[in-house]
Formats: C-alpha cells, sequence, structure tokens
C-alpha cells in the first residue's frame, strides 16, 4: 500500500540519518474508503494525487509549528504492506481526516519510493500560507485563500538518492 507521509525538511534529514520514519505511530495519508467517497473517482492515479495532496497540507501544519523548518513542503512516498496503515473508523466522518492512516510503528527508509518537495519558488507563498493557518482555521476567508496559495504549487518528485541534497 502507498501511503504519503508528512514531513518537514528537518524531518526528512532525520529520517535520512536514522534510516528511518519516526519511531511510530505516524500519521501518514492514503487511499482510503472515505478518500475515493470525497474525491469521487475510480483512477487510483488521481486519488493518489489527491492523497499526496493531503499530506502535503499536514506538512504544511508541521511547518507553521516549527518556526525552524525551512518554508517548503516535504512528503515522502512510502510502500508498507497491506494493513499496516490503518484510517481511524472514529474519525471517518471528520472532513480534517480523509485519508489519514496511522502506522503503528518506524518505517525502513529503504521501503520509501520518492520524495516530494516544493520548489524553492514556493517559499514565499508557503511561508505566507503556514502563517495564515491559524486565522484560516477560525474561517477568516483572506487567510483561507492565503493557505489555498501555497496549494497552488505542484511538489516536485526526486528519488530517494536525492535526500542528501534535498536536505544537504
Amino acid at each position: 500500500m502507498r501511503v504519503y507521509v508528512p514531513l518537514t525538511l528537518p524531518g526528512l534529514a532525520a529520517a535520512h540519518q536514522a534510516g528511518e520514519i519516526g519511531a511510530g505511530p505516524l500519521t501518514a495519508y492514503a487511499v482510503t474508503p472515505g478518500l475515493r467517497e470525497w474525491y469521487v473517482s475510480d483512477d487510483i492515479e488521481e486519488l493518489e494525487y489527491a492523497a499526496l495532496n493531503r499530506a502535503a497540507s499536514a506538512s504544511l501544519r508541521l511547518i507553521a509549528g516549527n518556526p525552524d523548518a525551512a518554508r517548503r513542503r516535504v512528503v515522502l512516498a512510502v510502500d508498507v504492506p497491506d494493513g499496516a496503515a490503518v484510517a481511524d473508523p472514529d474519525r471517518s466522518l471528520d472532513a480534517s481526516a480523509l485519508g489519514e492512516v496511522r502506522i503503528p510503528s518506524s518505517v525502513p527508509l529503504t521501503a520509501a519510493a520518492a520524495v516530494h518537495v516544493d520548489a524553492d519558488d514556493a517559499e514565499k507563498d508557503v511561508t505566507a500560507a503556514a502563517a495564515a493557518l491559524g486565522a484560516a482555521d477560525l474561517g477568516d476567508d483572506d487567510a483561507q485563500f492565503t493557505v489555498d496559495g501555497a496549494e497552488d504549487h505542484e511538489l516536485l518528485w526526486f528519488g530517494i538518492q536525492e535526500i542528501p541534497n534535498l536536505i544537504g
């Protein structure tokens, strides 16, 4: 099963150094029944793209909570055994939890398939979006517009062997 783990660049550096992602449980995003219903598509590539974007939004929240992190969203695409990632049934109706899954333990970095990272030109919009998240969560339409501006940037694809260059 392909899951998308939201990170920051410092989080990616820590995973690279440790050879594994987190100590568990990990929050990730995947194609879940709730995401399928919300996205209304049978195209697996579109559904995986939706899960990737959910993880990118979660990465933005991690950035907002870490003032020292570079203002570039990071998502690690990882393959885990079927059943290793489980959606919380108590949150199935919560729109903020669409596609969210939990992985009970750390995941070896060797299970990663790719890294998705914002380009340098996204930093200004990601910085503004991270600062506006709190107001957007409270219903401020202008702040939500700013947050949506970060989502207009496509994450770039990098191979796992390129992690040292990304964190260097």
